[in-house]
């Protein structure tokens, strides 16, 4: 993997950790595409640049939603992790054979992507590891054509949704040890660079809520695909498994989570997602 991956990244996200993450991690809500691409200015034959596509979740999402998915041409794939590409390629390439799609390695800073190529450049779930917002907004500009569009989207689970979605943020949260999370907002340094004021229009931003069906084996398992709790020492990550058991149980017997089917264990699982839109001029 790139030295330009934050250290935690490339081990978090190692091989070996990628079905884990492919599996737990949810896909992108209809509202909050739809949101991407009517602010798309051209909106036909769509060059896409897809930066951390990771395992192929949001574009998978792309592939199923029908305005995109009839807009598109070509989907050039940027991913830094040779695990996140194999899974990616397995789950994502023999689903349509209308568009191109490919996935090579690369970062936000080198895309290897020829100049003026792309309609879109769509990042999900990635950029708060970007270690250089100047560099990234550099090869964003490169990249786009004129009148060209940056859109990131992030999933978060929402603490303000359910008091046992916060306790388990809280349990996990702990162990991040300074890694640059989406919650810290950090990325939005991006948008007073030079480079970013002086090419791009400024950013807009919607947050759509919603609700999951939540298990506690889901739970657990998207919390171990968080890369700050796939790199603890084993014995460590087991006792971080039974925190959070053990704080869901207590959550269900005191009637803190909502059930959608309490004889099966399901329950509603709070979350945002975030939608900003940076405009090329």
């Amino acid at each position: 993997m790139s030295s330009n991956v934050h250290t935690i990244a490339q081990t978090g996200f190692g091989t070996g950790t990628n079905d884990l993450y492919d599996r737990a991690r949810p896909s992108y809500q209809i509202v909050a595409l739809d949101a991407l691409f009517d602010a798309l200015r051209n909106k036909e034959n769509l060059n896409v640049v897809e930066i951390g596509a990771g395992t192929g979740i949001f574009t998978r999402a792309l592939l199923a939603h029908p305005k995109w998915s009839s807009s598109i041409r070509t989907i050039k794939a940027i991913e830094p992790s040779s695990g996140m590409r194999e899974v990616f390629t397995r789950t994502v390439t023999p689903l349509n054979t209308a568009i191109d799609i490919t996935i090579t390695e690369g970062t936000f800073q080198d895309t290897h992507v020829e100049s003026g190529w792309a309609d879109v450049v769509l990042i999900a779930q990635a950029y708060h590891w970007c270690p250089d917002y100047e560099a990234a907004s550099k090869e964003f500009a490169r990249v786009l054509k004129k009148d060209g569009m940056v859109g990131y989207i992030w999933n978060l689970e929402d603490r303000d949704g359910a008091p046992w979605v916060a306790r388990l943020r809280d349990t996990i949260e702990v162990h991040e040890k300074g890694t640059p999370q989406f919650r810290h907002m950090y990325w939005r340094a991006t948008f007073s660079t030079p480079t970013y004021t002086s090419l791009f229009d400024p950013p807009s931003e919607n947050v759509y809520t919603y609700t999951l069906t939540g298990t506690k084996e889901s739970v657990v398992d998207r919390a171990c695909s968080k890369s700050y709790i796939a790199v603890l020492e084993e014995n460590e990550k087991k006792g971080v498994i039974q925190k959070i058991k053990d704080m869901l149980e207590e959550e269900g017997r005191e009637g803190r989570v909502k059930w959608i089917d309490e004889e099966r264990g399901v329950f509603e699982y709070p979350y945002k997602c975030w939608v900003v839109v940076a405009q090329k001029k």
